[in-house]
């Protein structure tokens, strides 16, 4: 069974390749410049040619679905739903802030710049796959000012893909998933004003 992750929410573009829950074949972390786009599907390609697979083996696709970057997360999941579609194989979710707390074992606060002193953040038990703190965006000090072990902000540079395995959550209707954005864009809420 071969499980591909895909997350495109932060600067880094994370890509993993999973056997049978048990070993990672390829995993590429790409610090990106608000390009992800041109890097996502090649390297998808790259990663089954390195292991002498197609598209045709692989068995699931579990997405980051964010909060992040705006366009970052619509890349991931747009990519991932394309291949579950097509390859009709089932679509998995997680979320961005658990990939990347997923390396750490204990209470890990998880932020990524929102702007204007704010972050999307969590701060979640590793150990027993709960929030302490529910998704949500937040003033960036006062999360800096929680209980925490450890502090993972902005990008993902370390993740555990069998915690992501075990985290994931499927998706019932491939075609209907949104990313969690956490907020309107700038677009909607110049609408507003």
């Amino acid at each position: 069974m071969y499980s591909l992750i895909i997350d495109s929410a932060t600067k880094v573009l994370y890509i993993s390749l999973v056997e049978n829950n048990k070993k990672i074949l390829d995993e590429y972390y790409i610090e990106g410049n608000k390009d992800h786009a041109k890097n996502i599907v090649s390297k998808v390609d790259e990663i089954l040619k390195n292991n002498k697979l197609t598209t045709n083996d692989l068995n699931e696709v579990v997405v980051g679905v964010g909060p992040g970057s705006y366009t970052g997360v619509r890349m991931g999941v747009t990519v991932g739903k394309m291949l579950a579609v097509f390859l009709n194989i089932p679509l998995y979710k997680i979320s961005t802030l658990k990939l990347m707390a997923s390396a750490y074992e204990g209470i890990v606060l998880t932020s990524i710049d929102a702007r204007r002193g704010n972050s999307f953040g969590a701060i979640i038990d590793t150990i027993n796959d709960k929030y302490k703190l529910e998704e949500g965006m937040y003033e960036t000090n006062n999360l800096l000012n929680m209980d925490y072990e450890f502090n993972v902000s902005d990008s993902i540079n370390k993740v555990n893909p069998f915690y992501a395995l075990k985290a994931k959550e499927i998706v019932k209707e491939p075609h209907l998933l949104v990313p969690n954005y956490l907020r309107e864009t700038e677009a909607e809420r110049n609408i507003h004003d």
